[in-house]
């Protein structure tokens, strides 16, 4: 049972283009329509489940199905195959880029590809957006949470500011009174100032354990964490080499959430990549253990609803404002312009693969002059 599990995982991370949704996608015709180890009622259950917590949702999924299939060991089988072979890939890109990545040919196979990274970013926030900000007062605590982020305020406080400010609303609401006051985050809370901090291996698991503990929303999310942590905050990294390591993250398979190995190791090498890469995954294994038994009870909470509402609407947020400023680091000039609003039409109009656009971009970056 435990081999079944390794080599379907492995399969599918090896294979897992195109996102979490395209990873679910495969999860489903694996484990409900070919094997038939779950019906397609529980399968929905389990993914329900993984919108309630932290972390990267089709590696939970992963997860989930490994528990179900044989616990604690599937659990850890599931969701280790899953991973690792994301883990190898991105890890062989991170050496080829600290080798080669001046390179002129790399250099243009990438201007190629970051202005396809925004118009997917860009994608995920016209789809998710609508999703998540499909009422009056969802939008107003959105572009609450975007003013917010924008002079400044911590991406956590954000974050979980407007959940508790929705969980209030709703708790105000059971009880038939009026909710009141002002709606803001208190600037006390802002974010630290920007600055440059040593680099260690303590402090970027560090980095990546909270990441992966308090990541609601998609992979996208991530962005806005690791320029807040370290560009603007430690100086680890340039928005460049940031726009990079997500390239990395979008042309490989299995989990977005595998562009911390691409950032741990140009940061500290192959130990770098191990200490990133268990420090983002790790809790996703810890909340799907844990949050099994109490789904139902938050199921059936309203204001613990609203307060999932407001985390998902807050993550939208940030993920807008991660996006434009990304976004001037990516175009540069009328070609990346032209393959930026290319990409975007392709991907809203005409519903086109990220798995195909990317290296689509990367060709171009290649043959378009400088």
């Amino acid at each position: 049972m435990l081999s079944e599990l390794a080599r379907l995982f492995l399969k599918l991370g090896t294979l897992g283009f195109g996102g979490p949704a395209a990873h679910v996608a495969l999860m489903e015709d694996e484990v409900v329509r070919r094997r038939g180890w779950m019906s397609r009622e529980r399968f929905l259950d389990l993914l329900g489940a993984t919108n309630l917590i932290p972390g990267p949702n089709s590696t939970e999924m992963a997860i989930h199905v490994g528990h179900e299939r044989a616990g604690w060991r599937g659990l850890l089988v599931a969701g280790t195959c899953f991973i690792l072979p994301a883990f190898l890939i991105v890890l062989a890109c991170a050496w080829a880029y600290t080798q080669y990545g001046t390179l002129p040919a790399a250099e243009a196979l990438l201007r190629g590809v970051k202005p396809v990274i925004i118009a997917i970013v860009l994608q995920a926030l016209w789809s998710l957006g609508r999703t998540a900000a499909r009422t009056r007062v969802l939008a107003a605590v959105g572009l609450l949470s975007l003013a917010a982020a924008a002079v400044g305020v911590d991406e956590l406080v954000v974050i979980f500011g407007a959940g508790a400010l929705l969980a209030i609303l709703a708790w105000g609401r059971s009880r038939r009174g009026r909710a009141s006051g002002i709606l803001a985050v208190p600037a006390a809370l802002a974010s630290t100032a920007a600055g440059t901090v040593p680099f260690g291996l303590t402090p970027l698991f560090l980095v990546f354990l909270k990441i992966g503990s308090v990541l609601f929303g998609s992979g996208y999310v991530l962005l806005a964490f690791l320029r807040a942590d370290l560009v603007v905050r430690r100086g680890w990294l340039t928005e460049g080499q940031l726009l990079d390591a997500v390239a990395v993250g979008q042309v490989t398979p299995g989990p977005v959430f595998t562009t911390a190995t691409f950032v741990g190791y140009v940061l500290g090498g192959f130990r770098g990549a191990v200490v990133a890469t268990v420090g983002i995954f790790l809790p996703a294994f810890v909340f799907v253990a844990l949050s099994g038994p109490l789904v139902p009870r938050i199921r059936r909470s309203p204001v613990a609803g609203a307060f999932l509402d407001g985390v998902n609407v807050g993550s939208i947020a940030l993920m807008a404002l991660v996006a434009a400023q990304l976004a001037r680091a990516a175009v540069v000039d009328p070609w990346t312009a032209g393959i930026a609003v290319a990409s975007a039409v392709l991907l809203l109009r005409f519903h086109a693969s990220p798995a195909w656009l990317v290296p689509a971009g990367g060709l171009l970056g290649l043959v378009l002059p400088r």
